[in-house]
C-alpha cells in the first residue's frame, strides 16, 4: 500500500491520496498436501509455492551479475521469432502495454512478455493455500483497488474494460466484512501489540482513533505498558490542547515542517522519548515503507501520522491533507489476493488459454491458471518467465532483445542465451537496470535512471490450522511497532467471484504480516542511502530467519490465547521485495526540480523504438500510475 501524495503536492498544500522456490532445509514448514500433489505431478503453479517467493533464488542473480560485474553471455541462440512489441517485465505496467498496444494494433499483433520472476504481476502476487479441502487466499504485494473515476481517462478505460467498473466495485463493497481493517473500514477494530516479558501486551479497539484523539483516547493511552510521563506527553500530543510549535512565527512553522523530520519534531517539540517514535511511526512504515527519520514533518502527516491537532493554525490549515488521507484509505477496495486479480484479468484477456472459461472480475479469484498456456506458439500474444532479459539494441531495421532463460528453480548458470527481434519495445522494468540494457543511452538520462532508489519491504502470509487463537485478539489488524514485522492482520475476508474466506474460528485462516527494513534510529546519509541499505539487509537475510521471526512472534502475540507455533502453522510464504515502491522524491534529500526536469522525467524520454514504462516514471507507487506510464510509452511507439 503506497501513498499518491507526491512532494510537490505536500509543498503546495494539496494532499491528493494516502496514502527460493524450495523450503528450507530445517523442514519446519510444510507444502499444503494439495500443493505438494500438484508439483508431484509435474504442475507449474507458482502461487502456491511457499518458502521465500516474490524476489525468489533464480530471479535475480543473471541482472545482479548485469549491474554488478558487467558479466552476461557472449553468444545467444537466435530464435526465429518476430514480434511487433516485446514488453520487458510483466509487472502491472509491462501488462497494461501490451493491453494497450493490442488495443490499437488489433489481436493479431504478435506481442512477446519477458519477466525474469517465475509469476506475473511484479508486486501484485497472489499467495494461495490449501488445507483440508479449503483454499485461502492472501496478497503477496500491491493490495487497494480504486474506482476508475478516480483515475486518468485511460488508465480508468483499462480498469473498466478488464470489467472493473464501479458497479462491481459496489458489489465488491458491499462483500466486504465491516471489520476488515485492512481494507479501510474505520469503524474496524484495529489495535496495538507491545512485547513483554510474559508476551505481547494487545489492546484492540481503535488505535488509529487514539492517535487522532478518538473517544476514550486519553484512558487507552494510560493502559499502554510505558513510562509515565510517555504517556502524558502522548495524551497531550494527540489531544492538540497545545501548540507544540508555539513561538514560531506561521513562517518559521511552514519552514520548520517541511524542511525538519517528523522524528526530530517529536523529540525536540514534542518531548518523547525516542523509545516511543516506533508507535508513532508504524502507519508510515506501512503506507511509505518508510519511517519518520526519512519524512518531514508536513509529509509525515499527509501520510496519516498524528499531529494536525498540535501545531495550532499551521496544524489547522493542512489538517486536509490527513482528512484526504482517511478518505483515500475508505474509497478502496482490494481482492483476497489483491491486486493479483487484476493482473490475473489481464493476464487473460491477453493470452486467454491461461483460464479459457473465465467470465471475468466475477469469477478471477476462483479460476485455475494454466501456466502452461501462457506461451503457447499459436497465441498471439505470449508471456515467458524464469527469463531475464540482459540486452536491448536497435540492429538495422529491427530491434534485438537478447534474454537469459532460467528453468523454474534451476540455477542461473544452467539458463539458456536466446535472442528476438521486434518492431518496438517497451522497457516495463526497474529503472536501475535499464542502462545496463540500454548502454547506448545518452549519459545524462543513464544517470536520471540510476538516481531513484525504490523502497524495500517484506509481506509474509501464515496458514494457520484455524483463526481460534487470532479471534481472540480483538481485532483484524494490529500494529506491532516493535516487532520484526510492524503490521499484523487477517489476510482479506473478502468474499467475491466464487470465493469463500474462513466463515468462522474454526475454518483455517492466513495472517497478513508486514515488515520494513527502514525503522530503528537515525541513520547518516540520505534516504536514498538508507534505502540501499534497507534492500541490502533484505536480500542477505535468509528465509530461515524470516520464519524464526514469524514464528516467535506470533507465539507472543497470540500465545496468551492458547497458540502454539509448532502445530498451528500449517505454511509460511515470504515474499521479498528488494524493489519495492518507486522513488517519490523526499524533501529532506531532493531539490524541487523544474517540471521536465526531475530525474525521472528525464530518465523516461523514448529512445528510438525503445520507450519505458514504470511507476518509476511516474514516480508514484500506484496502479494507474503504472496504467498511466503504459500508455505514454506506447503512444510513443504507436500513436
Amino acid at each position: 500500500m503506497a501513498s499518491n501524495i507526491t512532494r510537490r503536492d505536500l509543498l503546495n498544500g494539496i494532499a491528493v491520496g494516502a496514502g527460493g522456490l524450495m523450503l528450507p532445509a530445517l523442514g519446519m514448514t510444510q507444502i499444503p498436501a494439495d500443493a505438494a500433489r500438484l508439483q508431484n505431478a509435474g504442475a507449474y503453479y507458482p502461487p502456491m509455492q511457499t518458502g521465500m517467493r516474490g524476489s525468489h533464488d533464480g530471479s535475480f542473480e543473471v541482472a545482479h551479475d548485469l549491474a554488478w560485474r558487467g558479466v552476461k553471455p557472449t553468444s545467444y541462440e537466435a530464435l526465429e521469432e518476430h514480434y511487433d512489441l516485446v514488453v520487458v517485465g510483466a509487472g502491472m505496467s509491462g501488462l497494461a502495454a501490451a493491453w494497450y498496444f493490442r488495443q490499437l494494433k488489433g489481436p493479431e499483433a504478435r506481442i512477446l512478455l519477458l519477466d525474469n520472476h517465475d509469476d506475473f504481476g511484479g508486486h501484485a502476487k497472489r499467495n494461495e493455500f490449501h488445507h483440508e479441502g479449503r483454499m485461502v487466499l492472501s496478497l503477496g504485494g500491491a493490495q487497494n483497488l480504486e474506482n476508475p473515476s478516480n483515475y486518468s481517462p485511460e488508465a480508468g478505460d483499462l480498469l473498466v474494460g478488464i470489467g472493473i467498473d464501479e458497479a462491481f466495485l459496489s458489489k465488491m463493497a458491499a462483500q466486504t466484512p465491516d471489520g476488515l481493517a485492512l481494507a479501510g473500514r474505520l469503524d474496524a477494530n484495529n489495535g496495538v501489540a507491545i512485547p513483554g516479558p510474559d508476551g505481547h501486551f494487545t489492546m484492540a479497539g481503535n488505535w488509529n482513533g487514539v492517535t487522532y484523539a478518538g473517544e476514550g483516547y486519553a484512558e487507552a493511552v494510560q493502559t499502554l505498558p510505558i513510562a509515565a510521563g510517555e504517556k502524558e506527553r502522548l495524551i497531550a500530543f494527540f489531544g492538540g490542547g497545545r501548540d507544540f510549535l508555539d513561538g514560531l512565527s506561521i513562517r518559521e512553522k511552514w519552514r520548520y515542517i517541511n524542511n525538519v523530520s517528523y522524528n526530530q519534531f517529536l523529540l525536540e517539540k514534542v518531548g518523547l522519548a525516542d523509545t516511543t517514535l516506533p508507535l508513532l511511526n508504524a502507519i508510515i512504515v506501512h503506507l511509505t515503507g518508510m519511517s519518520g527519520w526519512n519524512l518531514t514533518v508536513l509529509e509525515a502527516i499527509g501520510y496519516g501520522a498524528s499531529g494536525i491537532r498540535s501545531m495550532g493554525w499551521i496544524g489547522r490549515s493542512v489538517a486536509f491533507a490527513g482528512g484526504t488521507f482517511v478518505d483515500s484509505l475508505v474509497n478502496v477496495q482490494m481482492y483476497p489476493d489483491g491486486n493479483a486479480s487484476v493482473a490475473r484479468l489481464l493476464v487473460q484477456s491477453l493470452i486467454p488459454a491461461v483460464a479459457p472459461d473465465m467470465q471475468g472480475p466475477d469469477d478471477v479469484v476462483a479460476s485455475r491458471f494454466d501456466y502452461a498456456g501462457l506461451d503457447l506458439v499459436e497465441n498471439t500474444t505470449r508471456m515467458r518467465l524464469n527469463s531475464t532479459v540482459v540486452g536491448v539494441r536497435e540492429q538495422g531495421d529491427v530491434l534485438e532483445v537478447d534474454y537469459v532463460e532460467v528453468a523454474p528453480g534451476g540455477q542461473p548458470q544452467k539458463g539458456q542465451a536466446r535472442r528476438v527481434t521486434a518492431e518496438h519495445c517497451v522497457l516495463a522494468c526497474n529503472n536501475n537496470i535499464i542502462p545496463h540494457l540500454c548502454p547506448e543511452l545518452p549519459q545524462s538520462q543513464q544517470q536520471a535512471l540510476r538516481y531513484g532508489v525504490r523502497t524495500p519491504f517484506v509481506y509474509a502470509n501464515v496458514l494457520l490450522a484455524n483463526g481460534r487463537a487470532y479471534e481472540q485478539l480483538g481485532a483484524s489488524l494490529m500494529q506491532c511497532p516493535y516487532d520484526p514485522f510492524q503490521w499484523v492482520s487477517t489476510a482479506p475476508t473478502v468474499s467475491i467471484g466464487g470465493y469463500e474466506p474462513p466463515r468462522n474460528a474454526e475454518d483455517p485462516m492466513v495472517v497478513f504480516m508486514m515488515h520494513s527494513p527502514m525503522t530503528g534510529s537515525k541513520q547518516s546519509g540520505s534516504g536514498r542511502d538508507q534505502l540501499r541499505m534497507g534492500r541490502q539487509q533484505i536480500y542477505m537475510t535468509p528465509f530461515e530467519t524470516y520464519e524464526q521471526q514469524v514464528r516467535d512472534q506470533l507465539q507472543s502475540l497470540l500465545g496468551q490465547f492458547g497458540f502454539n507455533h509448532e502445530t498451528d502453522i500449517q505454511a509460511i510464504t515470504v515474499n521479498r521485495i528488494p524493489h519495492g515502491y518507486a522513488y517519490p522524491y523526499l524533501a529532506l534529500d531532493d531539490p524541487e526540480w523544474e517540471e521536465g526536469k526531475a530525474p525521472h522525467e528525464i530518465g523516461r524520454a523514448q529512445f528510438g523504438r525503445i520507450s519505458i514504462a514504470n511507476s518509476d516514471s511516474q514516480a508514484i507507487a500506484l496502479m494507474d500510475a503504472a496504467f498511466d506510464a503504459a500508455w505514454r510509452a506506447v503512444q510513443e511507439q504507436v500513436g
